[in-house]
């Protein structure tokens, strides 16, 4: 049985998740300069990051229920804040051509 104070942990962790799959979207979206470059990226560097961050939280830091198979995690812990971090940057933020950014100096 969970904890109201384990669950409260468990949304607390997901929306920091997802809070990482936005902004780790949107700095690749204008630092790279193809749209296959930025997918490829999202799809590969997005759910590292979330898998870290899922042993960093639920290992050492112990924060969170016991969602039972390594399946369960890997769907609510990466795939679903990973998916709704990148629908919100994609859908809902403007689109990195209209913003101005500075020329890089060397």
């Amino acid at each position: 049985m969970a904890s109201i104070v384990g669950v409260l942990a468990f949304l607390v962790v997901l929306g920091i998740h997802t809070l990482l799959a936005a902004v780790i979207t949107r700095y690749l979206r204008l630092r790279l300069s193809t749209i296959w470059g930025t997918a490829i990226y999202v799809a590969f560097l997005v759910p590292v990051v979330l898998l870290i961050s899922t042993l960093v939280f639920s290992g050492p830091l112990g924060i969170g229920v016991d969602l039972g198979t390594p399946t369960a995690v890997l769907a609510v812990m990466i795939l679903l804040p990973g998916t709704l971090g990148v629908a919100i940057d994609v859908l809902y933020v403007e689109h990195p051509d209209e913003y101005d950014l500075p020329e890089p100096t060397e």
